[in-house]
């Protein structure tokens, strides 16, 4: 059963029409092509209008609809079933809001990392709503250093409210942990790819977002705090979000235009949320794509390349 957002009413009501359509004319017998063609085209048209004209704020919406894929289903589609799942981070225990491991991509190796969300209540819960613990990025930097030693190129995918903000993460070093992450991907050898496929919030994404390319999908947001908790701090309330949101210049247009990402990947027709096989498939080529890129230059390269253009970030002339 689909779900839809308050701003997607209008697709949802000519939806509804097209399968009325639909099932009169098998019931009755009546010709209803022409009839069921003109909710079509009127479809796709509202979409786009819809689509096309989003607020921040919608957007923001939009990289939280259930729908909508995550970390795992993009791996088990570019993988096709060779995914091994890699656990632990050989001090504490296993993340289950970090997931990483080997998979083969068209006959190559790659290291994929991402924080999973959970797709029911049950499993939200157990993935911690993808907000990780030190340990999950600690994983994470194990895994980035066994696909290092085995010259194996990196994919990440960030989609996470931020790293857990829990007592017992403090405890356990998860400043320190982001740092050190941050500090490593830095100096990895091989390419690194990291692909925002939702949220990508403080420095729970930024642990796992240092790379040769950063970009994101159309309708996600990437920012150094959410919407309503900026509004919290300056207002002293959620009700402000949307105002917040617009502030904060977090969609992929803006992060393009103050170049802190370096692409933006378009999203299919309706989203990602509607389309997930033409999702993964645009993916899977635009990885591709930057692979075959990052292959043509040297490690020193890369990383002199990757850590000039993080150093150029957020300075004024």
């Amino acid at each position: 059963m689909k779900t839809y957002l308050d701003f997607e009413e209008p697709i949802k009501d000519l939806e509804l029409k097209i399968e009325q359509a639909i099932e009169l004319g098998e019931n009755t017998g009546v010709e209803m092509t022409d009839k069921i063609s003109e909710l079509t085209r009127k479809l796709e048209d509202k979409t786009k209008e819809i689509l096309e004209n989003l607020t921040p704020w919608q957007r923001v919406q939009l990289s939280r609809h259930p729908d909508r894929p995550y970390t795992l289903a993009y791996i088990q589609s570019l993988t096709k079933g060779t995914f091994q799942e890699l656990h632990g981070d050989r001090s504490v225990k296993d993340d289950p809001a970090m997931v990483g491991g080997f998979g083969l991509m068209d006959d190559r190796s790659v290291m994929f990392i991402g924080q999973q969300k959970g797709i029911n209540t049950k499993m939200r819960q157990y993935r911690n709503f993808g907000m990780a613990n030190p340990e999950g990025y600690r994983k994470a930097l194990r895994l980035m250093k066994l696909a290092e030693k085995f010259n194996k190129p990196i994919v990440t995918f960030i989609d996470t409210p931020g790293a857990f903000p829990g007592l017992e993460a403090e405890e356990r070093g998860q400043g320190e942990a982001i740092a050190r992450n941050i500090y490593e991907m830095m100096r990895l050898k091989v390419p690194v790819i990291c692909v925002i496929i939702g949220e990508g919030a403080s420095g729970g994404a930024l642990g796992i977002g240092v790379g040769d390319k950063v970009v994101m999908l159309e309708n996600t947001w990437y920012s150094v705090i959410s919407p309503e908790s900026c509004s919290s701090i300056l207002w002293r309330s959620w009700e402000f979000k949307e105002r917040a949101a617009e502030a904060l210049k977090l969609t992929s247009s803006d992060m393009k235009k103050l170049k802190l990402v370096d692409d933006v990947i378009k999203e299919p027709h309706g989203g990602a949320h509607r389309k997930q096989d033409e999702m993964f498939e645009i993916v899977k080529k635009s990885i591709k794509k930057y692979l075959k890129e990052l292959d043509e230059i040297s490690p020193e390269q890369r990383i002199d390349n990757r850590i000039e253009k993080f150093c150029q970030m957020g300075v004024w002339k």
